[in-house]
């Protein structure tokens, strides 16, 4: 029997990441890892995600930021994750450390878990990712070797945790009904801001239009064409070119935001939004106060071609924003417009969307000729300064 002086595996799990130096962490529940999230939650300044890839592009900000995050999930979600994984931080050299409840391996009662959990390792080994395997309580002090890895060579490293970890756990009981806390929507009041207006001025035009604006706000640019479009415009060392892992760039803004006093904007698109609402779902439940979101809306994929996107059949940035709790929203569609919108929230400060409407087209700015971990490493230290 285990000795009363003894720690919980999960007690063991929290005094890991405390000794490693963790200071932020993302969330998804396991029912196998129950009695580990409260405990995570309690610990450490986190969020709670919706989506797993979500998660990589929040703690990819807020390592830019400073932070030291890792994420806790289930191993299911990366599936989700694998290009991020890939595009992200293996590519911008980004590190990530991740403790993923291992499904489908060990007396798993959902057979739908088992094919992918028993290719699980062999998946990650064939994307290049480091995967080590605790199987036992007496191993978890290998989270500490996972975690270093992770940031001494800047890559992801998963950490995949057996259910077998967690079978002899005195923290079971105490955790097995938890009290649940209910509490009422929040009614959001008002009309939006009318019918779309018809666009007067390109993305590129846009862009060109707040490089007189920028001062030392930190940003974060959609991926493609709107990321050159930026560079051209007007290069700086605090502008973080994404060049791949579409849809988190406003995922990345807010985990930037979490660690740093300085404002932060991020230029998304209406496809790489639509691609994850999931980070508006949650930027909308944090509202930090130094976060603004431009919506860049032309209604097309502009960098694979310019096929439609939703945005032209009825969907609405500015309503999906404020439906996810984001409380401060415009709608704009020339530069004017855009740089008065701008002011206005940064002078509110407070979390903020703006949508702003354009016409379809690319400039024909050439290539970043910067690498993505140039970019990466630029970009941090600047923030740092």
């Amino acid at each position: 029997m285990k000795g009363h002086n003894m720690l919980d595996p999960e007690q063991q799990v929290i005094q890991i990441l405390k000794q490693e130096g963790i200071n932020f962490t993302a969330t998804l529940p396991c029912d196998r890892t129950k009695n580990l999230y409260p405990l995570i939650l309690e610990a450490f300044e986190g969020i709670r995600l919706t989506r797993e890839e979500d998660g990589l592009g929040i703690c990819a900000g807020a390592w830019l930021g400073g932070g030291r995050p890792m994420m806790v999930i289930q191993s299911t979600g990366l599936g989700n994750m694998i290009n991020a994984l890939s595009t992200l931080n293996e590519a911008s050299a980004v590190p990530i450390p991740i403790l993923a409840s291992y499904r489908g391996f060990y007396k798993e009662g959902i057979d739908s878990q088992i094919p992918f959990g028993r290719r699980l390792p062999e998946i990650l080994k064939g994307c290049g990712i480091p995967c080590t395997l605790i199987e036992e309580a007496q191993s978890l002090s290998r989270l500490s070797e996972v975690i270093r890895d992770a940031y001494d060579h800047s890559r992801p490293h998963v950490a995949l945790v057996s259910p077998k970890v967690w079978e002899n756990s005195f923290s079971r009981a105490w955790q097995e009904n938890p009290p649940l806390e209910i509490r009422p929507g929040e009614r959001l009041e008002g009309e939006l801001h009318g019918p779309v207006p018809q666009p007067r001025i390109t993305r590129f035009e846009a862009i060109l239009s707040l490089t007189d604006i920028l001062e030392d706000q930190a940003v974060v640019c959609n991926l493609g064409v709107p990321s050159k479009e930026l560079f051209q415009a007007g290069d700086r060392a605090l502008n973080y070119y994404m060049l791949g892992s579409m849809g988190l760039a406003s995922s990345i803004g807010l985990g930037i935001s979490r660690f740093t006093q300085r404002k932060v904007m991020v230029l998304d698109g209406d496809g790489s939004i639509l691609m994850n609402p999931n980070a508006l779902i949650t930027i909308g439940q944090v509202r930090p106060d130094n976060l603004m979101i431009l919506g860049l809306d032309n209604g097309v994929y502009g960098s694979t071609g310019s096929q439609n996107t939703f945005t032209q059949s009825g969907m609405d940035l500015g309503a999906l924003a404020r439906t996810c709790g984001i409380r401060h929203t415009a709608r704009v569609n020339d530069g004017q417009g855009l740089k008065d919108a701008v002011r206005e929230f940064e002078a509110l400060g407070k979390t903020s969307f703006i949508h702003v409407i354009l016409k379809p087209g690319n400039s024909s700015c050439p290539n970043i000729p910067l690498t993505p971990p140039e970019i990466t490493r630029r970009f941090k230290e600047s923030l740092e300064t």
